[in-house]
């Protein structure tokens, strides 16, 4: 019989077993526990105290289940077994995911593991809970039995393991329970956390278990092996496609030192102890397992370079087998066919012996770490996974047949990436020179700098026709075989599309990875040079830029492919055939996939796409669904990015070692039972790229494209975060003044959006306390810079930086110290990183609760919004090309000390030139007069 004790009322009862407790004898307390096994449901009752009944109960195991789907409906999990959990439903944004409300029940587990997991918080293994009798409170109020109860309580704990849950349980749960791509997410958290990942899944019903190719496939990893003839060079791949040798661990019978222990400090510093992996030291590490026997956990040792700091020279993959290894043949099968080297732990058999103390761990593990580094310096093992797996009956998660389609869906359009430059302009041609002639043509419609002295209404004429004659070039393209393909494979099965999404995602990362590699060691030799040609950094800077190739490449020629099919009227065969892209991208974007709504690289937004994606969305999750924005503004490599993620546990398209130019939206959504307090339905969350980029610095229009941009996202959001590492404040001040000033100058701003400071890399606890004179200085500056900009523009009436923008210097600062806890690669993510994104969070979250009503628009308020605020971006004509407000404040001064200097230059030419005409006039008459050598004189005063 299995006991979990619940709070609940039950049928009559029909057994009666008496209980005593040592403890309770002084009080004389009868306590009775009555079992009835033939409820309808199956449930027993507990207590009878002193005739009163205490409703607590336990359950049996129901005929025909499994112990798996009793532990699964222990933990709440069980109709997700068949029916799996999706990332984008543990995304939702609920009131549990910004409460601190512990545990109160078994089924509250596995969703506090989630919630902590994407946080990336490494104390994630750690949840449980203390479970306590469901009396009433009149009941807890009777002093004559509160200590009677106490003891319950505690009775219950101690005598029923079911109440405690292995934290290998609950990962080995989860990942049952979970979709691929959950699956894949939780991965990568653990990773980052520097826990074990699983690699072969038990079914404890079976001998079955699962490869988790494709749960692994999303870790990325970089490190600098010894090996390398760069010493400052790295490695960065998919460390399940890394050629690693492999180095298990298993156990033979009873052991009595703890396998995992030992390789917790076999892969750690004397100074960076780190539990990779669950030993019976840890919180419920001592529980038994349930059903996590079985279960082979992957891990690795990646070095950082430094002699002083690696254990091992090279990389190297370490698996844990849990359990006995005459039990779980398959799995002892599989890694000794994959592996290096494999160590088995077991007592010595010789009694004469003594067994290992703990004394002796510490040199036992010298020992193993000389022992390992002598395997793993012979070559990796040539084998395949999956076909080791395929060979012992091994179940692979990559065999299902959406993700095998989706691969050779995803793999007959990479494979023909040879060159990523003639690829995009072959297969991807109308986002090229084309769409970029069109945006600039679009804004010189509005700023009108090349009129000269043409007529205005001739001049805007002649631009409307270069636009017709650029879609007209657009239309003449058919569309590509790549194309063709994506766009087919987008139209299958909502499964099928996310598998061939993601395969997409992980093939053009590998290949940009392998391409941007060969330009950075190029861009490296010429800097390297005693005389830099600057000209050829800035081209090598340009190609970096235009040689990335991700998805959002391809959702950006399906909406030129449509802009440029609407275009013109009619009702021919091509436009008919484009009319569905908007649905299906509304699709992509209602399953958790961004949009862009910035193309960075022709710095301008494809309204008709963006407004009719938009509208088909409204249209798919009914009319008139409220919507808050949320945007992060922030310097290039700042961790703006990780930021959101860790907040959101959202990832946008961004392809893998370049800068991702423009902005992307996501949306993610609100739960039933939260959408009343945060009167909207879905969160709109919009990351930009990173400003002030040195790729980007050499373009022309660098100020102009970061300025637009940050003037746009912010007029966008109902809240701003302006995310600032210390070294880099000075340029978010630059950018925040071309803001304010934008905003002073455009009439279609009505918005006042929050501002909220989130200061990177700050671990001190006073940092709030210590950086007052500090905010208050910023503030100060913000207030020049506002009072500067509306003299310029003659707008008296705003004094103040909270005249434009809402912000509170006390409240709207935040201090967040740095992401990881020691030397990367071995470094987990800091507690306190993911403890202050979080209580970030929650404010963000208490910020929304309290923004006014009116605040929340429509999806179709949000489009028009943001129509007008584009239009009102494009007209503006001055501001945008400065680095800041003083710089722009300098210029006017500048102009008009000019018009000035030139005035007076004028005046002072015309009197010269009248002089000297007077005296040329008079030439002859004074050539009459004087002799010949006065004459010479006069000559050489004239010259």
């Amino acid at each position: 019989m299995t006991k979990v004790w619940r709070a609940e009322t039950g049928p009559p009862l029909n057994k009666t077993h008496k209980v005593k407790h040592q403890d309770w004898a002084k009080a004389l307390w009868t306590v009775e526990m009555r079992v009835t096994l033939d409820g309808p449901d199956g449930w027993a009752l507990g207590w009878i105290i002193n005739g009163q009944r205490a409703p607590l109960r336990f359950r049996h195991q129901q005929g025909g289940e499994t112990n798996l789907e009793s532990f699964l409906d222990d933990l709440g999990l069980k109709q997700f077994y068949s029916n799996k959990l999706s990332l984008s439903t543990i995304l939702e944004i609920d009131k549990r995911s910004v409460t601190d409300d512990p545990a109160q029940s078994l089924s509250d587990l596995p969703w506090l593991f989630l919630k902590k997991l994407m946080m990336v918080n490494v104390t994630t293994r750690s949840v449980k809970f203390a479970p306590t009798t469901d009396l009433s409170p009149d009941d807890r109020q009777d002093s004559s039995n509160l200590d009677l109860y106490r003891h319950l309580d505690n009775l219950i704990v101690n005598q029923d393991s079911s109440q405690k849950v292995n934290p290998l349980d609950i990962v080995t749960a989860l990942f049952h329970c979970s979709d691929g791509f959950l699956q894949q997410e939780m991965a990568l958290k653990m990773s980052m956390c520097q826990f074990s990942v699983p690699l072969l899944l038990p079914h404890c019903d079976s001998e079955q278990s699962t490869l988790m190719l494709w749960a692994l496939r999303d870790i990325v990893k970089k490190f600098r092996p010894h090996s390398l003839s760069d010493p400052r060079g790295f490695v960065e791949e998919r460390i399940i496609e890394t050629n690693l040798p492999l180095v298990s661990f298993v156990k033979l019978g009873d052991c009595s030192i703890s396998k995992s222990q030992v390789l917790n400090k076999l892969l750690s510093n004397p100074q960076q102890y780190h539990d990779t992996f669950i030993h019976h030291d840890m919180d419920c590490g001592d529980v038994p397992r349930k059903i996590s026997n079985g279960l082979v956990e992957l891990s690795w040792y990646l070095p950082c370079g430094n002699k002083n700091i690696d254990i091992f020279p090279e990389p190297v993959a370490v698996a844990n087998l849990r359990g006995d290894i005459v039990k779980y043949d398959a799995q002892y099968s599989f890694l000794c066919q994959t592996s290096t080297a494999v160590f088995v732990f077991f007592d010595n058999l010789d009694s004469n012996h003594s067994l290992l103390t703990k004394q002796h761990v510490k040199e036992f593990v010298q020992q193993l770490r000389v022992m390992m580094n002598n395997a793993v310096s012979n070559p990796p093992v040539n084998s395949q996974l999956e076909e080791v797996a395929h060979e012992l009956g091994i179940l692979v998660d990559e065999d299902i047949k959406e993700c095998q389609k989706a691969k050779e869906n995803a793999d007959a359009i990479t494979s023909k990436i040879q060159d990523t430059l003639k690829f995009k302009k072959t297969q991807l041609p109308l986002q090229g020179e084309i769409w970029k002639k069109l945006a600039k043509l679009e804004k010189e419609e509005c700023r009108l700098r090349k009129a000269g002295n043409q007529n205005i209404e001739n001049y805007k004429s002649e631009l409307q026709e270069e636009k017709r004659a650029l879609r007209k070039k657009q239309n003449s393209y058919e569309m590509s075989e790549a194309m063709s393909c994506f766009i087919t494979a987008l139209s299958r099965s909502r499964l099928e599309r996310a598998y061939f999404l993601k395969w997409m995602r992980i093939n053009l990362d590998n290949l940009s990875r392998k391409s941007l590699s060969g330009l950075r060691e190029q861009y490296k030799e010429k800097c390297q040079h005693s005389f830099v040609n600057k000209v050829e950094i800035a081209q090598l800077d340009i190609q970096i830029s235009s040689s990335a190739l991700g998805t959002e490449h391809f959702l950006r020629e399906m909406g030129q492919l449509y802009e440029a099919a609407v275009s013109f009227p009619g009702n021919s065969h091509s436009q008919q055939q484009m009319l569905h892209l908007p649905k299906l991208c509304a699709k992509l974007l209602l399953d958790g996939f961004p949009l862009e709504i910035v193309d960075g690289d022709a710095s301008n937004i494809p309204l008709r796409w963006v407004s009719d994606v938009l509208f088909q969305l409204n249209t798919l999750v009914q009319p008139n669904r409220k919507i808050l924005v949320i945007t992060v503004l922030g310097v290039q490599s700042t961790g703006k990015s990780t930021l959101l993620n860790t907040m959101f546990g959202v990832q946008f398209a961004v392809s893998s070692g370049r800068c991702t130019r423009g902005a992307f939206m996501l949306l993610i959504k609100i739960t039933e039972n939260f959408k009343q307090e945060l009167n909207c339905d879905y969160l709109m969350i919009i990351d930009t790229e990173g400003l002030k980029s040195p790729e980007l610095a050499q373009l022309d229009d660098s100020y102009e494209h970061d300025n637009e941009l940050a003037t746009l996202v912010v007029g966008l959001s109902d809240v701003t975060i302006i995310n600032i590492a210390m070294e880099n404040s000075t340029e978010m001040k630059d950018i925040l003044q071309i803001v304010v000033h934008a905003f002073l100058r455009m009439k279609e701003v009505g918005k006042k959006p929050k501002c909220l400071f989130v200061h990177q890399n700050v671990a001190d606890v006073s940092a709030h306390d210590k950086n007052m004179k500090d905010r208050k200085l910023l503030l100060e500056q913000l207030n020049e810079m506002t009072e500067a900009a509306a003299k310029m523009e003659n707008k008296y009436a705003y004094k103040k930086f909270t005249d434009v923008l809402e912000y509170d210097s006390e409240t709207g600062n935040w201090y967040i110290p740095g992401l990881w806890h020691g030397n990367p690669p071995m470094a987990p993510v800091n507690a306190g990183y993911s403890e202050a994104v979080y209580d970030f969070k929650k404010n963000v979250i208490d910020v929304f609760k309290n923004c006014r009503l009116t605040q929340r628009n429509s999806l179709t308020e949000f489009v028009e919004w943001a129509k007008s605020l584009w239009n009102a971006v494009k007209y503006e004509n001055f501001i945008f090309n400065f680095r800041n407000s003083l710089v722009a404040d300098a210029y006017i001064k500048l102009c008009t000390d000019f018009n000035k200097w030139e005035s007076c230059f004028r005046k002072c030419m015309y009197n010269w030139l009248t002089t000297a005409e007077t005296t040329m006039s008079n030439f002859q008459i004074m050539k009459s007069k004087l002799e010949n050598s006065d004459m010479q004189d006069y000559l050489s005063r004239l010259k």
